[in-house]
């Protein structure tokens, strides 16, 4: 009786199952898409010791053939295994906050143009709330300029000058909420 038992105990120190160390493979592939998608400058960013891996990921750019990326996504899966993706994945975690946080802030300025050129001149003021360091008279013209803009059907230019202004505005003096 006392073998059954023992039999019933899962053994701790067993490696992975094959299910488990495919699921990790798959995970340190989609890892290596997810290097493969970024930029030069954003690779640069993201802790990679090996140079192999570096490389390998620079080359799976160059290639169009599906089955041959495919397998060179796995073949970058294979040299993940042989580094701590933690890091890696740390990285990425933060370049894609720092995009998401960057996509709300223009989602913001958008519908901040909006709402100034909604409400028209008085408009003005509530991009003097949002940024008291900017310049009014430039404001105002751009809201006018839009206004003639749109009367007339025209390509609204105006409109994208006032949200390079806002932008601007919000690189040099930050949000001021």
């Amino acid at each position: 009786m006392a073998d059954s038992r023992q039999d019933d105990v899962p053994d701790t120190d067993a490696t992975p199952s094959k299910s488990a160390r495919k699921r990790q493979m798959h995970s340190l592939q989609a890892v290596g898409e997810l290097l493969v998608g970024l930029s030069d400058k954003q690779l640069n960013q993201i802790p990679i010791e090996d140079d192999q891996l570096r490389k390998a990921i620079r080359e799976c750019r160059q290639i169009r053939s599906n089955s041959a990326r495919k397998r060179h996504l796995q073949f970058i899966g294979k040299l993940m295994r042989n580094i701590d993706p933690a890091p890696i994945e740390e990285a990425l975690e933060e370049l894609h906050n720092a995009r998401q946080e960057s996509t709300a802030t223009f989602h913001q300025l958008e519908q901040l143009r909006a709402d100034i050129l909604a409400a028209g001149i008085a408009g003005v003021e509530l991009a003097m709330r949002r940024f008291p360091t900017a310049d009014r008279q430039h404001l105002r013209q751009l809201v006018l300029q839009a206004g003639r803009e749109a009367q007339r059907n025209r390509p609204p230019a105006a409109s994208r000058k006032l949200f390079a202004y806002l932008r601007e505005l919000l690189d040099n003096h930050g949000a001021a909420d």
